[in-house]
C-alpha cells in the first residue's frame, strides 16, 4: 500500500512539475508550406518556442516547454492570435486555412481561460472602437469623469465574463491588467494632446488627474514584467523627456541608442531595478538588435553592464544568438548529422578549409528561384577554397531526400539532414528558427565560427569575410538576392507611439 501511494505521488509531481505544453490541432484547407509557430509574448526575445508543419489534410501536432504561465502568439501564413496557456496543459486547436488564426476554437486544458479572453477582447475592441477622439478636448474634470465610466464598464465586463467562463484567477488578473494600460494609454493621450487641441499650451494636468494615474501604475512591477503593452506605454511617457536627454549627449552622434538609454535610466530614481532592466531591454530588441548593426559588442556590453534581472539577461541573450548566430571564434558545434545514404556527419568533418553552411527547408518560398541562383554564383568562385554544405530542416527524412533532389539538383556540395528539423539538436545548437530558413554559417579551417549568421551573399561584410578566409578577391559588384525575413523593417526607428485604443 506504501508503495502504491507513493508511486502515485511521484506520477502526480511529475505531471504538476512539467512545463510542456501539448498542443494538436487541425486547420481545414491547411497548407503544407505554412506552418503552426507559438511564440513567447510576454518575454524579452520573444522567440519561437516551437514551429510546427501542416500535412496535406491541415493536422499539425508537438510539445513545447512554457517559459511561464501566460500569453503567446499563434502565427500562422503571415497571421497572428493570442492565446493563453499554462506550463503542463493539453490542448486541441481548430480553425479554416481562409480565416485562421484569426479565427479559432481551443478545446481541452486550456478553454475556460482562453473563451473568457475571446470573449473580453471583442467586447473591449466594440467598446472602444466607439469612442470618438474628440474627448481630448474636453475639460479634465469631464474627460476624467468619462474615462473613469470607460474603465468602470470594461471591469464590469471582465467580471460578468469571469462568472460565466469560469477562468483562472491570473487569467483575470492579466486582463485587467491589460485594461489598466489601454486606460493609462489614453490618459497619456490627453494630457500630451489636450493643450494644443483647445489651444492652451500651456495646459498643465491637476494633481487629482495625476493621482489617478499613480492608482493605475500601483502595480507597475507586476506589469512591465507580464505586459509588453505596458513597456511600451512607459516608453512613449518618457519619450519626450527622453529625446531631450539624448540630443544634449555629447556621443549622440556615436553611441547607440541603447547606451544613451541606459544613461538616462541612471537618472530615473523613481523606477524600480526591474522596470529600468525591462525597458533597457525592450529598447534593444526594437532599436539596436539587428543583424546589420556596427556596434554589436558595444549593445551587449550595455546589457552586460545595466541589466540585473537574471530573467531578463537570460531572455536577452537569447535574442542576441537568434539575431546574430554563434559568437564568433568559437568551436562549430558537432551536432549529430545524417547523409541521403543514412551514414552519420557532423560539420567537423570537413576539415582542411573553411566551409559554408546552409540552413534551408522546403517551405521556405524563396530558395529555389532567389537562392540557388546566386548560391552557385558563390560556389563557382570559391569552390577551389570553401567546402559547401547544405543541412535540410525538413520535419521528416523523407522530404529531406525530395527536397534535395530538387532543390539542389546540380548544385555541388555535401547534402545533410538535421533529424527532427526545426526541433534537432543542430537547429538548437546553430541557434536556428524558422524567420532564419535559409541561412549561411561560415567555419573557418580551424573548425570556429568565422563570423555572424549571414542572410544575403551579396552582403559586403560576408564577401570580404570569404575573401579574406580563401584569399580570393570575389568582383566587387557582387550579386544580390533576397534570402530570408525583411529585416531592413527592424532597422532603428523613432521611439514607437504608444499603443492607442480603437477610436473613430
Amino acid at each position: 500500500m506504501k508503495r502504491v501511494l507513493f508511486l502515485c505521488m511521484i506520477a502526480i509531481l511529475a505531471v504538476s512539475c512539467s512545463k510542456k505544453v501539448k498542443v494538436n490541432g487541425v486547420i481545414k484547407n491547411g497548407s503544407p508550406l505554412e506552418r503552426v509557430e507559438f511564440i513567447d509574448a510576454s518575454g524579452v526575445a520573444t522567440l519561437p518556442l516551437i514551429n510546427m508543419g501542416v500535412d496535406n489534410k491541415g493536422n499539425f501536432a508537438g510539445e513545447f516547454v512554457a517559459p511561464n504561465n501566460g500569453m503567446y502568439a499563434m502565427t500562422y501564413a503571415g497571421q497572428m492570435a493570442f492565446v493563453y496557456l499554462k506550463k503542463g496543459q493539453n490542448l486541441t486547436i481548430s480553425g479554416d486555412a481562409m480565416s485562421f488564426p484569426n479565427v479559432f476554437k481551443i478545446e481541452g486544458d486550456a478553454k475556460a481561460n482562453n473563451d473568457f479572453l475571446k470573449e473580453a477582447q471583442a467586447y473591449m475592441e466594440q467598446y472602444l472602437g466607439k469612442l470618438d477622439m474628440s474627448i481630448l478636448s474636453k475639460d479634465e474634470k469631464s474627460f476624467l469623469a468619462q474615462v473613469k465610466k470607460i474603465n468602470d464598464d470594461l471591469t464590469k465586463n471582465i467580471n460578468d465574463l469571469k462568472i460565466k467562463t469560469k477562468p483562472d484567477s491570473d487569467v483575470v488578473e492579466l486582463k485587467t491588467d491589460e485594461l489598466k494600460t489601454h486606460i493609462l494609454t489614453f490618459l497619456s493621450q490627453y494630457e500630451t494632446n489636450h493643450g494644443e487641441a483647445v489651444q492652451q499650451p500651456n495646459f498643465k494636468v491637476s494633481q487629482a488627474f495625476k493621482d489617478y494615474v499613480k492608482s493605475l501604475e500601483k502595480d507597475n512591477d507586476r506589469m512591465i514584467k507580464r505586459l509588453p503593452l505596458y513597456r511600451n506605454y512607459l516608453l512613449n511617457k518618457i519619450g519626450e523627456d527622453f529625446q531631450k536627454f539624448a540630443l544634449a549627449q555629447s556621443d549622440k552622434s556615436t553611441a547607440s541608442m541603447s547606451a544613451i538609454f541606459a544613461k538616462y535610466l541612471k537618472g530615473k530614481s523613481d523606477y524600480s531595478q526591474d522596470t529600468k532592466d525591462y525597458l533597457l531591454a525592450f529598447v534593444i530588441s526594437k532599436f539596436d538588435l539587428n543583424p546589420f548593426a556596427e556596434n554589436t559588442d558595444d549593445v551587449m556590453k550595455v546589457a552586460e553592464e545595466n541589466i540585473n534581472n537574471a530573467e531578463v539577461k537570460k531572455d536577452l541573450n537569447s535574442a542576441f544568438d537568434a539575431v546574430y548566430g554563434l559568437k564568433k571564434g568559437t568551436d562549430a558545434p558537432a551536432s549529430a548529422l545524417v547523409k541521403a545514404d543514412g551514414s552519420a556527419a557532423k560539420i567537423s568533418d570537413f576539415k582542411g578549409k573553411s566551409t559554408l553552411v546552409m540552413t534551408y527547408a522546403s517551405w521556405n518560398p524563396y530558395i529555389a528561384q532567389s537562392t540557388i541562383p546566386v548560391l552557385k554564383e558563390v560556389i563557382n568562385f570559391y569552390k577551389a577554397k570553401t567546402n559547401f554544405v547544405f543541412i535540410n530542416l525538413d520535419d521528416t527524412k523523407d522530404q529531406f531526400l525530395k527536397s534535395y533532389k530538387a532543390i539542389l539538383k546540380d548544385v555541388p556540395g555535401q547534402n545533410l539532414y538535421a533529424e527532427g528539423g526545426l526541433n534537432s539538436a543542430f537547429a538548437k545548437d546553430y541557434k536556428v528558427y524558422g524567420f532564419k530558413i535559409p541561412g549561411f554559417t561560415v567555419i573557418d579551417k580551424d573548425g570556429k565560427i568565422a563570423g555572424p549568421t549571414y542572410y544575403n551573399l551579396g552582403e559586403p561584410k560576408f564577401i570580404e569575410m570569404m575573401n579574406k578566409l580563401t584569399g580570393l578577391n570575389a568582383p566587387t559588384a557582387a550579386p544580390q538576392a533576397e534570402l530570408a525575413p525583411d529585416w531592413d523593417q527592424q532597422q532603428a526607428e523613432p521611439m514607437p507611439e504608444a499603443a492607442q485604443p480603437q477610436t473613430k
